[in-house]
């Protein structure tokens, strides 16, 4: 399609936008935009419609057809009501949560979205405010509703917002019922199509007593309360990163027993600007560092951040030098699982019937806690849905001891079906407890782990391919690989091949197939090497990348082998970027 058909079309779809049908402020904008020149603006605004995906919406706010907005939004909320109804015609009353982060415009959209609900005849529980992501989950599970939704856009810059679809036991939506809200959202073809008069009567808000019922909920997983009360003086600094967290996460570590919270005031500050990060990811080690330094000003012994919709969470302990570290994905992840399995097992709560659960992606090492423990393993596709639908197969069957992934999302309740921010600032800060009443520190507790299990370093690479040109780039790197099998990984062989598209295992020393359990297929690559080493690939289904998972593992004795096997591990791990190419 030529330039002049292109801006042809874009003129005549935001044309559309200038009738009665849309606020006057919108069609001012529009106009605006139409008049100007230079038409960028326009055609990024208007050459497509935002797609609603598997888990809803996400893009920048703004108006036109592929921007978020009252109308995209209402026209996905609109499309979801009309699925609740046809799904759940035999209920005498339907009924959603809504609930929003701290980013521009979320309140205003959450409203709007209650709103067409109500028009739909559907009851809503809207919060009052700004709540962590998990605490709708929960909600939506302690209410009985069918459905809910969540206006927010997680870590994303701060132009950006979203909309976030849960199902009936309070994890975001997986087939069929995200194939079929899609197709409903789809048939919303106009703004006439979408009901915005609402039913008052119908909108109910929340008071504080859901905030009390879940942290009350969220004290009864605690595993170690002597540790915690003989060390509730522990210093911990903790940022919401002018997000949600801010809310529930000191109110809970208060409930614990912990008595000595920092806050970083500036960050305490709700803000969807997030002005004094340059992006509020914990993934980041510039999202942390003000909270950092606050910690060396303060003493404090451990340093959390929640992203703006809590359910993520990024630390730093110190080292046995006392300086502060940050703690990856998978170390946290680690740490969470040798502690509940380690409780769970001191306590006398393992029967044989429990279980964990992480991503394909995350390090291979809860594999042998798990197995070392007698406790159930189970591999995920990327995602916290996958790890709620596990929970879902398996519930009033086995007991769920905890699941996370490599990106910083963790969850150690069953009663919530999505990682939890809440909950994991509450666990981190119960383990440093726990490591103070054996003289150790959170650090020194990942150096036994590594000392029990074997070192294990992960590194994250994303390579970015952007446009059409791009994309077809990534595709055929994919198809190379299939093609070409990488049999060595920094001299070491190649000795099993999952490839998830084909749900196929191949043992290549004995040159066998298996089918891989898995409930559906996904665009994902992974290699196993001897000597515990692992490489995923797997082309971004959000954005213009293709991502390399590189894990490499070393033995060791003691502690004192730990700076050794690090600089083994950092120099296999430069071997493999370079075999491939990153």
């Amino acid at each position: 399609m030529n330039n002049e058909v292109l801006l042809k079309q874009v003129r005549t779809k935001a044309t559309a936008w200038l009738s009665d049908d849309y606020d006057r402020e919108t069609q001012v904008k529009v106009q605006e935009m139409l008049d100007n020149e230079d038409s960028t603006e326009l055609i990024d605004s208007f050459y497509k419609d935002l797609e609603f995906g598997t888990g809803g919406l996400r893009g920048i706010m703004g108006v036109g057809t592929n921007r978020i907005n009252i109308y995209t939004i209402g026209a996905a909320t609109q499309g979801l009501a009309n699925y609740l109804k046809k799904e759940f015609d035999n209920l005498p009353e339907i009924s959603v949560v809504v609930g929003h982060d701290c980013r521009n415009n979320s309140r205003l959209f959450a409203e709007k979205s209650a709103d067409i609900f109500s028009a739909n005849g559907i009851k809503v529980y809207l919060f009052p405010d700004l709540r962590p992501t998990p605490e709708i989950s929960y909600a939506i599970r302690k209410l009985g509703c069918q459905s809910g939704i969540n206006i927010t856009a997680s870590h994303n810059p701060k132009e950006y917002n979203g909309y976030k679809v849960y199902w009936n036991d309070g994890a975001q939506v997986i087939a069929p019922h995200d194939r079929n809200i899609i197709a409903e959202v789809n048939k919303v073809t106009s703004v006439k199509d979408v009901n915005f008069k609402a039913k008052s009567s119908l909108i109910n808000l929340l008071d504080k007593q859901m905030d009390e019922d879940y942290i009350k909920d969220l004290l009864t997983i605690t595993l170690s309360p002597e540790a915690i009360k003989n060390h509730k003086d522990i210093r911990i600094v903790y940022t919401p990163l002018h997000g949600t967290g801010v809310t529930l996460i000191p109110d809970a570590l208060k409930a614990m027993g912990f008595e000595n919270i920092i806050h970083v005031p500036e960050q305490d500050v709700i803000s969807g600007d997030f002005p004094t990060v340059q992006s509020p990811n914990p993934e980041e080690a510039a999202a942390l560092k003000m909270a950092v330094d606050k910690a060396v000003e303060t003493g404090a012994d451990l340093v959390m951040a929640s992203d703006p919709d809590a359910d993520r969470v990024g630390a730093a302990v110190r080292n046995d030098n006392g300086e502060f570290v940050l703690l990856n994905g998978n170390q946290t992840l680690l740490i969470y699982i040798y502690y509940l399995v380690t409780r769970w097992k001191e306590l006398g709560k393992l029967e044989g019937n429990e279980y964990v659960v992480k991503t394909i992606v995350s390090t291979e090492l809860v594999k042998s806690i798990a197995k070392k423990n007698g406790v159930k393993l189970y591999d995920c596709y990327t995602g916290f849905k996958w790890i709620a639908d596990i929970m879902r197969q398996n519930e009033g069957k086995k007991t769920f001891i905890g699941g996370g992934e490599e990106s910083y999302g963790f969850l150690a309740e069953d009663f919530v079906r999505d990682k939890d921010a809440v909950s994991a600032c509450m666990l981190l800060a119960e383990i440093a407890a726990w490591c103070s009443q054996d003289g150790k520190t959170i650090y020194q507790l990942l150096q036994d782990i590594y000392v029990e299990y074997g070192f294990s370093k992960e590194v994250g690479i994303s390579v970015v391919k952007k446009g059409k040109t791009g994309a077809e780039e990534i595709e055929a790197m994919m198809k190379n690989y299939r093609e070409n099998p990488i049999l060595e990984l920094a001299d070491s062989r190649v000795y099993f091949i999952k490839d998830f598209v084909k749900l196929a295992g191949t043992d290549i020393v004995e040159n066998e197939q298996v089918t891989l359990d898995m409930p559906t297929t996904s665009n994902v690559l992974q290699y196993f090497a001897e000597g515990g080493t692992k490489v995923s690939i797997r082309p971004s289904g959000t954005e213009p990348k293709i991502k390399f998972y590189i894990e490499v593992q070393e033995k060791v004795q003691s502690k004192e082998d730990l700076e050794a096997a690090e600089a083994a591990a950092d120099a296999k791990i430069l071997k493999i970027r370079e075999s491939l190419g990153i």
